[in-house]
């Protein structure tokens, strides 16, 4: 039974998804400029949707019932598999995580044609819904052949399985992180499709950018948050104590949401001075093509990581890779087709002003971007030329990056405080004198401190100079908003400014964290009897004894280590059903100042004897997390507040104005009417 719903369900998905398109183009071609375009394509989408959600349903069931006449269960689920992990299988092999791409984006479909469903007669609007709902039947098309997860187990049908990956079994996160990144990397489709509307229909102007800045924002917002979540689950999970490795998989996730953050900056300039159109429209398509590389490489087979879906899927990355192309070919083409519509009559005035440091911090993702992406693809291409193995580890990512990731920390700070045009001399002093001021304040107060390190200094000055930068501009919105009127004070709450700075103050504490946990961290390993005690780095370390803790999917050995005489800590090596080799579970103590991070590194051979300790102890590492909860919260405060106005001048930019914000012969600030104009993300 849950075979016939769960293939019927993904076939009228793919059928919807072809005949909606299909209905739409071909009333866009029949109609040009007028009848109710996309009325079908809303049946469609809903029927799309309705055949995700009875797939998804049956594969749910089948886990949870373990219908193991089913391959996909068979191959990852068994009896002894807890709730929660049983639910969570769907996305943790191959075929399920397909098939959540699917639920995921015909989601998204429907929000689409139903936020714009007056306007039915839009052939903007109509070429947008064919593209998503062409994208839709790529992947359900893929579910009906390599990637079904409705297959029938062959011979006979066993009587339990091995259960999830156990490392997929072994923490509440997995529950969250995969479907919070989906929503980020499939959500990039619905921008992209609005992108080739665009060059479709020839109108480029600033109302269809607005709008898909807005669902570009909620998109990259799950991303972020996506990222953060698998940070965590692989300090919480794999025992190695850190956090991110620069391993190909995460790699995959980060390189569109560096193109996607760039997108969100640049927007804002088309949007006020009509310019970077190509190149907008350029980084739109590039993030939408990266999350299919992203797909590419973590559901192809093609690399060996703990994130990764192993097996022989010649058929689905072949795929995958031929729609990757065709994205790349097909929005370059469009592109050149419409060279002179995208031809901007305005200019950046210079590098000291918000468009051309927003132009540079563009420049600065962009490479960012380009270096993670050959740092990961480089062995691929290396083993595809000549079969030998390569690596490429910290050291490139490390020396690469770096430098950029500080640049970025300096122009968030900058930004934010120019103005739009040109300014003058007394306007910048005055606008940067106080951020500035904190910066060498906080330099000062680390080297008296003792603080030591080239990297963690310059880190710590510009943190405090763009989080200064931060608070100023969160301040002048509320007093604006203030001064407007009392009872509208909420305005310079919610909204692009506001939000994007609370962003800023988010990035600023994960690049705290992550400049003051690798390097001022310490670890060793410690051989400690029962009841025996170690110094290390002004904490105690009791070892109090074993413990044995039999759950239905595991067993488990369980060191008690009491950290400053508190409560014991539960450090374990796991085997789970039909597992061989031990699995390591950390165990770790959180505060603010730092964290404490414990594994079994070896069992002691009796009750008497020492069992080796690992012990890791790194600084500020809970600011990475609380930094993942401010970007959550500044986006959700950006894409709460009122959308930017635009004028339809029809889809040009013909006689939009500059907008300084200060008059650049006396350098007097003007305040803007609307503190949800005075920037965004920048």
């Amino acid at each position: 039974m849950d075979q016939l719903v769960g293939t019927s369900g993904v076939l009228l998905a793919f059928l919807a998804s072809v005949v909606g398109c299909a209905t739409v183009v071909f009333r866009i071609v029949r109609k040009p400029g007028g009848g109710k375009i996309t009325s079908g394509g809303i049946t469609y989408a809903a029927l799309a949707l309705f055949g995700a959600v009875a797939a998804t349903a049956a594969i749910e069931h089948a886990l949870l019932t373990h219908d193991f006449a089913l391959q996909y269960v068979a191959e990852n689920n068994s009896v002894q598999t807890p709730i929660l992990y049983s639910i969570s299988g769907m996305w943790s092999a191959l075929e399920g995580s397909i098939l959540l791409w699917g639920l995921v984006l015909t989601l998204y479909i429907c929000g689409f044609v139903l936020v714009y469903k007056k306007r039915k007669d839009d052939e903007f609007i109509g070429w947008a819904t064919a593209v998503a709902l062409a994208v839709s039947a790529f992947f359900f098309g893929l579910m009906l052949g390599p990637a079904s997860p409705f297959r029938h187990v062959s011979g006979h049908i066993p009587t339990n399985g091995p259960g999830p990956n156990p490392l997929l079994q072994d923490h509440p996160l997995v529950a969250f992180h995969p479907p919070i990144l989906y929503a980020g990397l499939v959500g990039f489709t619905i921008p992209f499709a609005m992108a080739i509307s665009a060059l479709v229909t020839g109108r480029l102007g600033r109302s269809w950018l607005v709008d898909a800045r807005r669902w570009a924002l909620a998109s990259w917002g799950f991303l972020g948050v996506g990222v953060i979540l698998g940070a965590w689950w692989s300090y919480q999970v794999l025992g190695w104590g850190g956090f991110w490795a620069w391993d190909p998989v995460e790699n995959a996730a980060l390189i569109p949401l560096l193109v996607g953050t760039a997108f969100i900056h640049s927007a804002m300039v088309q949007e006020k001075r009509g310019i970077l159109k190509v190149w907008n429209i350029s980084l739109i398509i590039s993030a939408f093509s990266l999350t299919i590389l992203a797909t590419f490489l973590t559901r192809s087979g093609v690399l060996e990581s703990v994130h990764a879906f192993s097996g022989s899927q010649g058929s689905i990355g072949i795929s995958l890779i031929s729609l990757f192309a065709v994205v790349l070919v097909g929005g370059a083409a469009l592109i050149a087709w419409r060279a002179d519509d995208l031809r901007s009559s305005g200019k950046v005035v210079g590098v000291v002003s918000r468009e051309g440091s927003i132009l540079l911090n563009n420049l600065l993702f962009s490479g960012f971007a380009v270096v993670v992406l050959v740092g990961t693809v480089f062995p691929l291409l290396v083993q595809a030329a000549n079969g030998q193995q390569v690596t490429v580890g910290n050291p490139y990512f490390g020396t690469m990056t770096r430098p950029l990731g500080l640049a970025l920390l300096f122009l968030m700070g900058v930004a934010p405080l120019l103005p739009w045009g040109r300014v003058s001399g007394r306007l910048l002093h005055s606008r940067l004198i106080w951020p500035a001021l904190a910066g060498v304040a906080t330099l000062v107060v680390c080297v008296v401190a003792g603080v030591k390190g080239g990297s963690p200094l310059v880190t710590y000055t510009l943190a405090a100079f763009s989080a200064a930068s931060a608070f100023t501009t969160i301040a002048k919105n509320l007093r604006v908003a203030w001064r407007r009127s009392p009872l509208g004070f909420w305005r310079g709450v919610l909204g692009r400014s506001t939000g994007g700075m609370v962003v800023h103050l988010g990035v600023i504490s994960i690049a705290l964290a992550m400049a003051s946990s690798l390097s001022f961290g310490q670890r060793t390993e410690v051989s400690l009897k029962p009841n025996q005690s170690v110094i290390f780095d002004r904490h105690t370390f009791t070892f109090l004894g074993m413990a044995t803790v039999v759950l239905p999917n595991r067993h488990a050995y369980e060191a008690l280590v009491a950290i400053d005489g508190s409560k014991p800590f539960h450090p374990a090596l796991s085997q789970f059903n039909g597992d061989t080799e031990d699995v390591g579970t950390p165990a770790v103590d959180s505060g603010l100042w730092d964290d404490v991070y414990l594994t079994i590194d070896r069992t002691p051979s009796s009750a008497t004897s020492a069992a080796l300790i690992g012990i890791v102890i790194q600084p500020m590492v809970i600011w990475l997390w609380i930094g993942g909860g401010l970007v959550a919260t500044g986006t959700a405060l950006a894409f709460a507040g009122p959308k930017a106005p635009t004028k339809d001048q029809e889809e040009t930019n013909e006689g939009i104005p500059e907008i300084p914000l200060a008059d650049p012969s006396t350098g007097q600030d003007n305040e803007v009417e609307d503190p949800d104009l005075e920037g965004a993300l920048s």
